[in-house]
Formats: structure tokens, C-alpha cells, sequence
């Protein structure tokens, strides 16, 4: 049974996520609007958000620390390819160097977000950990919730998985007590989870399987970054920490325009140098050349050629194939091979949700995320006074994050110097178009892709990947553009997008 606490708390700014984004997010609004109020609502009972959930062997980032790390705190030890408690660190000790943690709130769940337009304020519904509902006003949200579900990660039902007398587990819930030491171990999957799981493992287990059903594309890079421990032994941390951020932006960026330039050739270069770690004996058509072009999915990231060490020494296989499936002591594939196996580790994604599952309404009416457009990345057709943290597909998450934040932080002041109370991006073009919001064939994408706001055909709807861009688009760029509409006290309420389900219901006690 919940109840419904009678206080109603009150601050300027809510900040949903004590995560990598939502730290940094606190940390630009108390440096550029110091007189605003806020607190960070958080739905567990730990900081840190990704690289707190996820603890299996060798939890690591999938891009370089320089990028990844905020703009504002250089990343000053020896591997750029960082280990997750390293990371959470990293994000605890901004934390704890700025007063943030002072403002965090954890064991609050966000269900739902109210807009009252006679008010201009949000009303936030909020369960606690004590299972009681309580509610918070503010004026703008802040959502850095991340994009995929904390509750669990995508598993599919597998055939003839009731046979299996092994363990299976999930890479999202991976139990503290889980011994792998000697045992033979099947990882089907082929991300950048099972590329980290797979190395790890092999250093204990009895012989690790990496089982994919199609090729991904893997690229092995020095945990170390040679440039940037030399910077720092002869430049102050900060001078040394953008030379090296700006290297790493302007390599990665290349490369990706090369990928989308000439698709053949980069595919060409990737698929050799895996030949060149494996030699000319493994069959890297079948298990490292896939069908699709670079960055039309996410690279996967491999620190010191690990995975292919693993392979090199026998300690690790992969074997590219469908499960027919399970069996008693394994997994057998549709080509007739049998994998035996005393734990099947389900590295098959994660499950993505809009705005951490939260429901959105406007003046009574609820919002349908799939039938809505995107602004510049980070706020939604019709939904005012609310901008939300996604990080690039084809490059670090937090480089994204900073852009917002900063942007986020430039409006409240904006709205602040002119006496506004509401900023809602309405589309009045009738020639808009809408594409899917990622252009992304993964397959975590997919399942989910229809769910989220779509993006225009055309500028602020359109999103591009690409940094450099979005300084000037998101830093730089006027908020007179013709769709960012602003109100003030007494002027005429804004009717929600016309693209909406229907009325929902206010929050009640059960």
C-alpha cells in the first residue's frame, strides 16, 4: 500500500539521476545560476548510475576517459580505457569536491511529471523508499535518467533454456556470489559487454565461448594514452587534460567521417588489423567481418587486445551461429555443433525507455514520446521548461552531456534576465517530416526506437552527431529561432502538441 505524503517540497531545478550526467549536470547549474535551488532525485540508494548497477568481471568504459570525463574535472590517471570502480570514483569525488552529494536524494523513484501551465511549475510524483509517495514542485527538470532500464536488461526467451542444469545469468544482475573459476562458460552476445566479459573471464574460468549470431566490429586500443601521461609531467593538469580531450575528439571524428566517406575501405583497414592480432589461420570473415557498414552500429572498444589475446591462447573461442537450442549440458547451434557449458552469461543488451519510464502530462493531457519531435537533442515537442541528457552514438556520452548542461544553464538564465516562466518548443512547419530519432541498426535500438520522440527533417528538429557542430548549435546558438516558444505571467497558455494520448489519470493512493 503507498500513501501520499502531505508535504510538498519545494526547489527551482530538478535534477532526475546521480549518474555521471546528473553530477555534472549539478555541478554547471551551480556554477552558472548559483542562486538557483535544487536537488538531485535518485531511485536507488548509491550514486553513480551505470558504473554503480553494473558489477560483472571487468566492467570498463567503451571510449577514452579524456572524452568521457567532465569537461571541468581532468582525468588524471594512468589508463584512459578505465575500469568501472575507477569511473565511480571519478563521479563520486566530483560529488564530494563540490557539495553536490549535500542535494542528492536516494530511494526516489520519479513515476510521474505534472505541467501546470496557471502556475508554470512542474508537480514531480515521487516514491520513496519507504513506499510512501510524495511530491515535488519546481519550475524546470533537468532529466539525465539515462536512456536504457534500470529494472533489467533485454533476455530473450531461449529455446529449451528450462533443460539447461547450468546457471544463467545477466550481465544487469550478475550475482555477487557467482563462481566461474575452472568452469566452462558460453557468453552469447557480441557488444561491448561480451567483448569485456570474455577476456576477463578467461583468466579464471575453464574456457570461455563467445557465441554471436552475426560479426561485430572490434578495434583493440591501448588502455594507456602515451600522449596524455607525457602532457602531464610537464603541463598543468587542465591544459594537459584539453590537449589530450581535443586529440581524442578531433581522431574519433575523423575516422567516423572516414567510415561514412568510404565505408569499403575503413571496413577493410578494421577487418585487417584484427588479421594482423589473430593471424592468418583464424577465420576472420566468419567471426570478425560483419555484413553492415562501420558506425552503422557502435564499434566495440578492446583495451590492449585483450579479447584477441584470450583467443591466441586458447583460453577463449568464439563461434558465430544460431541456437537451435539448449540442452541439458550446453547449447546446441543450428549447425549442429554443441557448446557445453556450465554458465551461460546473456550479454544480449540492454532494454532502452524515454526518460527513465517516467509518465509525462501537460495541462491534463499525457504525453506519447513516439508521436513527438525531438529539439536539438534535448527537450521534446510541446513540453515545456524540460530538457533531457543523450549522449552521441558515435562518440562519448558526457561530451553531450556537457553541452547540455551548459545549454540547460544559459536558458534558466535567459528566461531569468527576461522575466519568463515557460520555454516549450512548438513546431508550426507542416513540411517537418519526422525519422526515427537514432539512425542506428543495433538491435537494443530498434526494439525501442519507435517509443522515443522522433527527430525532424530539418533544423533545431534534426540531430547530428557530431561535437564540434553542436558548440555552436547548443552553446552559441540564439534562442530566437522561431520554435523555442516563450511565455510570460499572464500571457495565453500553449495547448499541448496536438501528437498526445489521452487524459491521464492524477496520482491517487492505492
Amino acid at each position: 500500500m503507498f500513501t501520499i505524503a502531505i508535504m510538498t517540497q519545494t526547489v527551482d531545478v530538478l535534477i532526475i539521476g546521480a549518474g555521471l550526467s546528473g553530477i555534472g549536470a549539478a555541478y554547471h547549474l551551480q556554477e552558472q545560476c548559483p542562486g538557483k535551488t535544487y536537488a538531485i532525485l535518485e531511485r536507488r540508494a548509491a550514486s553513480g548510475g551505470t558504473w554503480d548497477l553494473f558489477r560483472y568481471p571487468g566492467i570498463r568504459s567503451d571510449s577514452d576517459m579524456h572524452t568521457l570525463g567532465y569537461i571541468f574535472k581532468p582525468w588524471k590517471e594512468e589508463k584512459a580505457i578505465a575500469d568501472g570502480p575507477s569511473i565511480l570514483n571519478y563521479v563520486r569525488e566530483t560529488s564530494e569536491e563540490n557539495g553536490i552529494e549535500q542535494h542528492i536524494r536516494y530511494n526516489h523513484h520519479v513515476k510521474k511529471a505534472r505541467w501546470v501551465s496557471d502556475i508554470a511549475r512542474w508537480h514531480v510524483e515521487v516514491q520513496t523508499g519507504a513506499g510512501e509517495m510524495t511530491e515535488y514542485t519546481c519550475q524546470f527538470i533537468l532529466n539525465c535518467s539515462g536512456y536504457y532500464n534500470y529494472d533489467g536488461g533485454y533476455r530473450p526467451d531461449f529455446p529449451g533454456e528450462g533443460e539447461f542444469q547450468g546457471e544463467i545469468v545477466h550481465p544487469q544482475q550478475w550475482p555477487e556470489d557467482l563462481d566461474y573459476a575452472g568452469k566452462r562458460v558460453v557468453v552469447i552476445g557480441s557488444g561491448a559487454t561480451a567483448v569485456t566479459l570474455v577476456p576477463q573471464m578467461a583468466k579464471t574460468a575453464g574456457h570461455v565461448t563467445m557465441l554471436q549470431r552475426s560479426p561485430t566490429y572490434v578495434v583493440s586500443r591501448p588502455a594507456e594514452d602515451a600522449m596524455a601521461n607525457r602532457l602531464r609531467k610537464i603541463l598543468p593538469a587542465k591544459t594537459a587534460y584539453s590537449i589530450t580531450r581535443w586529440k581524442n575528439i578531433l581522431l574519433s571524428m575523423f575516422f567516423f567521417n572516414m567510415a561514412r566517406k568510404n565505408p569499403a575501405k575503413v571496413k577493410d583497414r578494421m577487418t585487417g588489423m584484427v588479421r594482423d592480432h589473430l593471424g592468418p589461420d583464424f577465420d576472420v570473415a566468419k567471426h570478425f567481418t560483419p555484413t553492415y557498414n562501420p558506425w552503422d552500429q557502435r564499434l566495440c572498444l578492446v583495451p590492449d587486445a585483450d579479447l584477441f589475446g584470450a583467443l591466441k591462447d586458447g583460453s577463449a573461442s568464439v563461434a558465430t551461429d544460431h541456437i537451435e537450442t539448449f540442452t541439458a549440458e550446453g547449447i546446441r547451434l543450428k549447425s549442429g555443433e554443441e557448446l557445453k557449458a556450465d554458465i551461460v552469461v546473456s550479454a544480449t543488451g540492454l532494454e532502452l525507455i524515454f526518460l527513465g519510464g517516467i509518465d509525462i502530462e501537460v495541462d491534463g493531457v499525457a504525453i506519447e514520446p513516439g508521436k513527438i519531435l525531438n529539439y536539438r537533442g534535448l527537450m521534446f515537442e510541446g513540453i515545456p521548461n524540460l530538457i533531457s541528457t543523450f549522449g552521441y552514438t558515435n562518440a562519448s556520452w558526457t561530451l553531450k552531456a556537457d553541452l547540455t548542461a551548459d545549454f540547460a544553464c544559459r536558458l534558466i538564465r535567459h528566461m531569468d534576465r527576461a522575466g519568463l516562466v515557460e520555454a516549450r518548443p512548438v513546431n508550426d512547419d507542416p513540411t517537418i517530416g519526422a525519422e526515427p530519432f537514432l539512425d542506428f541498426s543495433s538491435g537494443y535500438v530498434q526494439r525501442a526506437v519507435d517509443k522515443f520522440p522522433k527527430q525532424g527533417t530539418a533544423m533545431p528538429w534534426r540531430q547530428h552527431q557530431n561535437y564540434i557542430r553542436d558548440i555552436f548549435t547548443l552553446r552559441h546558438a540564439k534562442f530566437d529561432d522561431g520554435v523555442l516558444t516563450f511565455r510570460k505571467p499572464g500571457d495565453a497558455i500553449l495547448s499541448p502538441p496536438v501528437h498526445v494520448a489521452e487524459p491521464a489519470a492524477s496520482m491517487a493512493a492505492e
